[in-house]
C-alpha cells in the first residue's frame, strides 16, 4: 500500500510523494532519490521502494520539482536544490514520526544522496548506477550545451517532454566535489553498478567505493541496464539493499 503525501521543497514548492508502507513487521524507514528527469514513478524507484516494503522497509519517493505531481519548473532546480530536497523529504519523514535510516539513490539521485547523508538521520547509505562526478548528466544534453552557456538557456526534448536547461543547472553540476562528500561520509556505503550500464559507466562505481571509507560494499548488478526496466532488475535490487541494511536498522 501506498500513501501520497506532500511536503515543501527547499523553495517553496509542493513536492509530490508516494510511501510504500512497510508490510508486516516494521524494520525501518527510508527515503529514495530518483535519477535525473525520471520521477517518483519510473521503473527503478517503484519496484526497489515496493520490495523493500514489502520486506517491511517504508519508503518514500517523491518527484523532484516540476516532475511528475510536483510543482515548479525543472529547469529552475539544480543539482544543489536536488540535494536540499532529499534533507528535507528525510526532515518530513523524521516529523511525521517515521525517522528514515536508510537513503537510496538512482543514477543522479545516487550522487544527491551522498552529497545529502550527512545532513541527514540516515545510517546506511545506498547507490545504484550513480556517477562520480555529477556532471555526467552533461552527456545527455551535449547537443545543446553551447547554446545554453551562451544564451543563458535552452529547450531539450526528453522522453517527450519539453524542458529547459539553464546555465546555473551547468554551472552547478560543474562545481560539486563528491570526493569531498565520499570521503567525509560516516554511514555504511553499500555501491551498486552495472557492468553493462551504458548511460553511466560502471569505472563511476569504482571511483566512489574507492574514495569511501569502510565499512563499504560493492555488488555487481550483472545483466542489468541503467534503468532497471527488465523483468525482476528493480525486486532484486531490493532484496539486496534489504539484506544489507539490516545490521543498520534499528
Amino acid at each position: 500500500m501506498a500513501t501520497k503525501v506532500q511536503f515543501p521543497s527547499s523553495t517553496g514548492e509542493m513536492l509530490a510523494g508516494l510511501i510504500d508502507e512497510p508490510e508486516g513487521k516494521v524494520r525501518g524507514w527510508g527515503v529514495f532519490s530518483h535519477g535525473f528527469t525520471l520521477g517518483k514513478d519510473s521503473p527503478a524507484a517503484a519496484r526497489i521502494c515496493k520490495q523493500l516494503a514489502a520486506e517491511g522497509i517504508g519508503m518514500l519517493r517523491f518527484d523532484a520539482i516540476g516532475l511528475g505531481d510536483s510543482e515548479g519548473d525543472w529547469g529552475s532546480g539544480s543539482f544543489t536544490h536536488k540535494v536540499n530536497d532529499v534533507v528535507e523529504a528525510c526532515d518530513f519523514m523524521a516529523a511525521r514520526g517515521t525517522r528514515p535510516q536508510l537513503l537510496v539513490g538512482h543514477s543522479f539521485g545516487g550522487a544527491a544522496v551522498l552529497a545529502a547523508a550527512h545532513r541527514t538521520t540516515a545510517v546506511a547509505v545506498v547507490t545504484v548506477g550513480a556517477p562520480y562526478d555529477p556532471a555526467n548528466v552533461e552527456k545527455q544534453y551535449d547537443a545543446i550545451i553551447d547554446r545554453v552557456l551562451q544564451d543563458g538557456e535552452a529547450e531539450w526534448l526528453v522522453g517527450g517532454r519539453a524542458l529547459t536547461v539553464r546555465r546555473h543547472f551547468v554551472e552547478d553540476v560543474r562545481g560539486q566535489d563528491l570526493n569531498r562528500d565520499i570521503g567525509s561520509l560516516t554511514r555504511p556505503l553499500l555501491v551498486m553498478h552495472s557492468p553493462t550500464d551504458e548511460t553511466v559507466a560502471i569505472d563511476n562505481a569504482a571511483k566512489i567505493f574507492r574514495a569511501a571509507h569502510h565499512p563499504r560494499n560493492f555488488i555487481d548488478l550483472e545483466g542489468s541496464d541503467h534503468l532497471l526496466t527488465a523483468r525482476g532488475q528493480g525486486k532484486r535490487v531490493g532484496r539486496i539493499i534489504s539484506a544489507w541494511a539490516d545490521q543498520y536498522l534499528s
